[in-house]
């Protein structure tokens, strides 16, 4: 399902044979999901209530309590309904932007199955399931796709296979890197010892580790030696058999991670002799927050680290590429980028990651950083600009990297949030209804929430910036003069949310930051006092440079325009301003003649 749409969107042409072929793969695949979801999610339910299934009316209500009130029984719920809506939604479309679409809800689709499991239950919990969602999600593109290109070979040439191929192993070398630590980093999360290695769930372990090194050398092989030779009759049957080993190791290592999920560790990674911050957040609470560990405390988020180093290593490729073929990029650009994306690692992998969720105070600098500071750094590194000079352009009527992004800057989508007056509203709204709403205690009650707040801020924060001081292209900016008048109105309204904080008698969410059990640091209302004292002043910082960012390309822009109006009266002797001379002479000639006749 997911493999066969992102590898249509990333490799095939829409309209083409070949990509409705792949949108039919994604059908079936839905179909058979959303069965198998269903026949688990009633087996499951068999296991958790030990019950034997009947037609009478006390089973049928067990059931319906068990998939509405539990948070396992929902998960599989959930699952199957979505699957059932994608059989039908994939079935139906055909063109690019509704597979799109589809695509990102099939991948949602995947994340409650993805949380459940005895992950729920690792003293790590938060890391366990967001390495266990990363590792479904990319082994699903990479499965997926592999099966589709058995499916598609019929349809194509050797040519457009060659092509297909191509791209198609660029997924797969993405993909595997990421089921490759993210598989590293939830066996870590449960910790290795030599008793888990010997035990039955070790052994399956490491028969999944070998199947995935196995897959990894195949694709490696096939990528360097075999794609570019797939016209070669010899060359291509050695291909398509590898293809085969490929699937069969794909099984294998598919089966054991399946067995992996429904089979607890030996070693005992549940919390036990509970404490009210692990109770709250799952984790044991962190020791005193020292100067010191402001520099030493790490907690890595999965998710934002892929994000931070695929981010880097395509900005410098992209960088490399131009340098290679005599184009310029200023370095500034660069360092700004790989400034915004060591803050992005620092606070979602750091100190503000670790302790955030025990002290408020901690929170509120993570979030104006996430806000204000990163958004900065990353517009002023002009991403899409880069991209669009970088990535090679497609002529065979598939979308690439660079054809997708042109495409999301043109959306009529994009013409809305990017808008200086929209940008602003959410920039500035979406912090008052987050913080009083219960979107701030779902952030810290659910991870996901956690990772759609550090989203949501980032990209509010980035469109604002955009809209203000950017180098990307936009459908529409404000001349410089309402730049500044917008960007002091944000700034007021900024400083009485933070005063708004500190005037709060009041605890947010009490039950959470008043109920951790912290012995050291200052009171839960203390530390509220300064996080308010921080959105107030220190977010103020970032909004300070973007006014002066603001004012200096003012002055530039004045500058260059002054410029072109001087090369222009060069070039033409000065002919608009004679011209302007002379017509004023005739108006003042005028004038005298009028005032002769009037006497």
């Amino acid at each position: 399902m997911v493999g066969s749409l992102v590898l249509a969107l990333y490799a095939l042409r829409a309209g083409s044979r070949a990509f409705d072929v792949a949108l039919d793969a994604a059908s079936v695949g839905a179909a058979v999901f959303t069965v198998s979801a269903g026949v688990t999610g009633f087996f499951t339910v068999l296991n958790a209530l030990g019950s034997t299934p009947s037609a009478d009316a006390q089973f049928g209500q067990q059931l319906g309590r068990f998939l509405i009130q539990q948070e396992l029984g929902r998960a599989w719920l959930i699952t199957t309904i979505a699957g059932a809506v994608l059989t039908v939604l994939i079935f139906a479309v055909r063109s690019w932007t509704p597979t799109l679409m589809v695509a990102i809800l099939a991948i949602a689709a995947l994340v409650p199955m993805a949380t459940q499991g005895h992950s729920g239950d690792d003293a790590n919990h938060s890391a366990a399931v967001m390495a266990l969602v990363l590792h479904v999600v990319a082994a699903a593109v990479w499965l997926g796709g592999l099966v589709l290109l058995v499916l598609v070979r019929p349809v194509l040439t050797r040519t457009e296979m060659t092509g297909v191929l191509r791209r198609y192993s660029s997924l797969a070398l993405v993909s595997f890197v990421v089921v490759a630590i993210s598989g590293t980093a939830r066996a870590l999360a449960g910790g290795i010892t030599l008793e888990l290695l010997t035990s039955p769930y070790g052994i399956v372990l490491l028969i999944k580790i070998a199947a995935l090194l196995a897959l990894g050398m195949l694709g490696a092989w096939y990528r360097v030696r075999l794609i570019e030779r797939i016209a070669d009759d010899a060359a291509s049957r050695r291909f398509w058999g590898l293809i085969s080993i490929e699937l069969a190791f794909m099984g294998i290592a598919s089966g054991a991670a399946a067995a992996l999920a429904r089979t607890p560790p030996p070693v005992d990674t549940s919390l036990s002799g509970l404490t009210p911050a692990q109770i709250l957040t799952g984790a044991p609470l962190p020791p005193e927050f020292t100067l010191v560990r402001w520099f030493t405390a790490w907690e890595i988020d999965l998710l934002w680290a892929f994000a931070v180093g695929f981010g880097a290593f395509f900005y410098l490729a992209g960088v490399i590429r131009l340098h290679r073929r005599g184009d310029t990029w200023p370095i500034y650009r660069t360092v700004l980028w790989l400034v915004g994306l060591a803050l992005l690692l620092w606070v979602t992998g750091g100190p503000i990651n670790v302790y955030q969720d025990y002290l408020f105070s901690v929170h509120m600098v993570g979030h104006m950083l996430l806000a204000m500071a990163i958004p900065l750094c990353l517009v002023a590194g002009a991403p899409v600009t880069l991209a669009a000079r970088a990535i090679r352009k497609r002529d065979d009527g598939t979308r690439g990297g660079r054809e997708w992004i042109l495409w999301a800057v043109h959306t009529p989508f994009s013409k809305v949030v990017t808008h200086p007056l929209f940008a602003a509203a959410m920039f500035i709204g979406s912090l008052w209804v987050f913080y009083y709403t219960d979107l701030f205690r779902w952030s810290l009650y659910d991870h996901i929430g956690h990772e759609w707040m550090v989203a949501h801020f980032l990209i509010s924060g980035y469109l604002f910036a955009l809209s203000l001081v950017g180098i990307d292209p936009v459908p529409y900016r404000f001349p410089y003069p309402f730049r500044l008048v917008t960007l002091i109105a944000v700034m007021a309204m900024h400083a009485f949310f933070g005063i708004a904080i500190m005037m709060q008698s009041g605890l947010m969410v009490a039950e959470w930051f008043g109920a951790m059990g912290r012995t050291w640091g200052p009171t839960p209302l203390e530390d509220q006092y300064v996080g308010g004292g921080v959105a107030w002043s220190v977010g103020e910082i970032p909004t300070l440079i973007l006014a002066l960012v603001v004012a200096i390309q003012w002055s530039r822009s004045d500058e260059r325009t002054q410029r072109r109006r001087d090369r222009q009266a060069d070039r033409t002797g000065d002919a608009e301003l004679n011209e302007y001379n002379e017509r004023l002479a005739q108006l003042a000639e005028r004038d005298a003649r009028r005032e002769r006749a009037g006497r």
